[in-house]
C-alpha cells in the first residue's frame, strides 16, 4: 500500500536515506528539513535513484514551522500515514561543561521537536484510526554512556514518550509507535555534535580531559564493529513502516542489541511490556 511519509531532518545522512528508500518502494514522499538551503545532497540523492520526493521546510524547534508543514500535507493529501521523527543533534559534553543554553537546546531539538510533530499530526490519525509514528531513538535512550548524559537524557524522553502513547492511543485508535535505536552511524551526526563542542569553547583542559580523550579514542577503535551506515539503519526504518505489527522498539544492529542486551533481553520489541501496562491500567 502506498503510504504518505513525512520525515523530518532530511538535510544529510539517515534522513536522506530515509527518504530516498521510502520514495524507492513507491510511497509518496515529503522530505523536510529546517533550512532549504542544504536541500542539494537530498536532491542529488534522489536523482541518483531516479525517484520523486517533495522538500518541504519544517524547523521542529518551531511549532509555527510544524505546524505549517503538516497543515501543507494534509491540504494536498488528506492524510498522512507515516510520520518518522529523524531531526535530533548529538552533543558531547560534561553537566559540569554544559551550559543551560545547550541542556535547552538539545531538550527542545531532540525531545520537544518530536512532540511538536506528533501534536501535529495525531489527531488526524485518530481520527482515520490508523498512522505510525516512527521515532529515531539511539542504544543511548536505553544505555547511558560517558559525556552523553544531556543526549542520553534527550533520547531516553524520546523512549519513555513513545511506550507511554504506544501503551494507550495504539490499542484504543490504531495508532502503532516505534522507537529505533541505532548504535554508531557513519554520518555527519557525530561530526556535527563535536563541531558544536568546538564552537562552544572546546574541550576544557580540566580533570575530564583524560577520561573524554579515553573516551574518543575507544570510540576509534570500536571503529567498523559499532558502526552501519546511513543506508543500512534507514532499510530497518522502512521494514518498521511497512510491517503490519511493527515492534514498540527495534535496535539497528547485531552491535545494538549487544550493547543494550542487559535492558531488553526480557522483552527485546517492547511488546510484552506495552501489553502489560495497558492490561495494569486500562483492563
Amino acid at each position: 500500500m502506498k503510504k504518505v511519509v513525512v520525515i523530518t531532518g532530511c538535510s544529510a545522512g539517515l534522513g536522506i536515506s530515509i527518504a530516498v528508500q521510502a520514495a524507492q518502494r513507491g510511497h509518496i514522499v515529503y522530505a523536510t528539513m529546517r533550512n532549504l538551503d542544504k536541500s542539494a545532497k537530498l536532491e542529488e540523492a534522489a536523482k541518483r535513484a531516479n525517484v520523486a520526493l517533495e522538500i518541504l521546510p519544517l524547523d521542529v524547534a518551531s511549532s509555527e514551522s510544524v505546524n505549517a508543514c503538516m497543515e501543507k500535507i494534509f491540504a494536498t493529501q488528506g492524510r498522512i500515514d507515516v510520520l518518522i521523527n529523524n531531526a535530533g543533534s548529538g552533543f558531547v559534553r560534561s553537566t559540569e561543561q554544559a551550559s543551560e543554553e545547550d541542556i535547552e537546546w538539545i531538550m527542545n531539538v531532540n525531545f520537544m521537536g518530536v512532540v511538536r510533530t506528533t501534536k501535529a499530526v495525531i489527531a488526524a490519525m485518530r481520527e482515520a484510526r490508523s498512522g505510525h509514528i516512527i521515532n529515531i531513538s539511539s542504544v543511548g535512550g536505553l544505555v547511558g554512556q560517558p559525556f552523553n548524559e544531556i543526549y542520553c537524557a534527550s533520547k531516553f524522553a524520546v523512549e519513555g514518550y513513545t511506550e507511554s502513547l504506544a501503551c494507550y492511543v495504539q490499542p484504543t485508535f490504531g495508532i502503532k509507535f516505534t522507537s529505533v535505536e541505532p548504535g554508531g552511524i557513519r554520518s555527519e551526526f557525530a561530526n556535527a555534535a563535536l563541531a558544536h563542542v568546538q564552537s562552544t569553547g572546546g574541550m576544557l583542559n580540566d580533570e575530564y580531559l583524560p577520561i573524554i580523550q579515553k573516551y574518543i579514542g575507544g570510540a576509534q577503535a570500536r571503529g567498523e564493529s559499532a558502526y552501519q551506515s546511513c543506508d543500512e539503519v534507514a532499510e530497518v526504518v522502512i521494514q518498521c513502516m511497512e510491517s503490519e505489527n511493527p515492534p514498540i522498539r527495534t535496535r539497528t544492529s547485531a552491535w545494538s542489541n549487544a550493547f543494550c542486551e542487559l535492558k531488553t533481553a526480557a522483552d527485546p520489541d517492547g511488546l510484552k511490556l506495552q501489553k502489560e501496562v495497558y492490561e495494569t491500567f486500562l483492563k
